[in-house]
């Protein structure tokens, strides 16, 4: 992971569609009638939950919450650090994984949804009121750590199960948020964009800066192999 895949226009690109996702988060949050689409969504599931599903879905309310993501990704740095003994793959995984998840939070700020209205689910499972509904933390976790791990294995022989494992995981994630109605299908979707978004930033800055920072911190040589940056 020496060098991404990037875009070409790596900081205007990301910009952009920045700008257009926090307008559409608006859109959502200012326009009643989407709002009120999105709610017959969750209010129709809340209908429907049965004892596993219920399970699985407060299964990956619990790993995927903010301290279960600083587990996983620091879990996976540690991994290729030690383990593997590569502190090129270690440090830019970690940085797209969390780059691509810690660019939700400014879109919750900047958007500030309120959540689904847990008085009007059938059932609510764990009511979660707050302004912070787009895009859904959790959903961006699960596309960020599944374009980190796309990124690490691709090239190689594990490439397409790093695929299709992580189009599951990320979906399945996404229906158990709005299974239990704490978010709206379309922040759901808006969470792939942001993850995206971030990520395609952070690849961009990995491959201008990535090598020579990692070339200033003498210790991880010790490591494993940290190549020069190319001219």
């Amino acid at each position: 992971m020496a060098a991404l895949p990037q875009l070409r226009h790596w900081i205007a690109v990301p910009l952009l569609a920045a700008v257009l996702i926090a307008a559409a988060g608006l859109a959502l949050r200012f326009i009643p009638a989407l709002t009120a689409s999105d709610m017959a969504v969750d209010a129709e599931l809340s209908h429907d939950h049965t004892p596993p599903l219920t399970g699985i879905a407060l299964f990956i309310n619990v790993v995927f919450s903010p301290p279960g993501g600083v587990v996983m990704i620091a879990a996976l740095c540690l991994y290729l650090l030690l383990v593997r003994r590569s502190p090129v793959n270690a440090v830019a995984t970690g940085m797209v994984a969390a780059g691509g998840w810690v660019s939700s939070e400014l879109f919750k700020v900047v958007v500030a949804r309120h959540r689904p209205d847990s008085t009007a689910l059938f059932n609510p499972l764990i009511p979660e009121p707050g302004t912070d509904s787009f895009p859904s933390g959790h959903t961006a976790l699960a596309a960020a750590l599944a374009i980190a791990i796309f990124l690490l294995a691709r090239g190689t022989r594990w490439q397409r199960t790093a695929v299709v494992l992580g189009v599951l995981l990320v979906v399945a994630v996404a229906l158990s948020r709005i299974y239990l109605g704490v978010h709206y299908p379309t922040d759901v979707v808006a969470s792939f964009l942001t993850a995206a978004t971030g990520a395609a930033f952070v690849t961009g800055l990995w491959n201008r800066f990535g090598l020579a920072m990692l070339g200033r911190i003498p210790f991880l040589a010790k490591l494993g192999p940290v190549p020069a940056p190319q001219a």
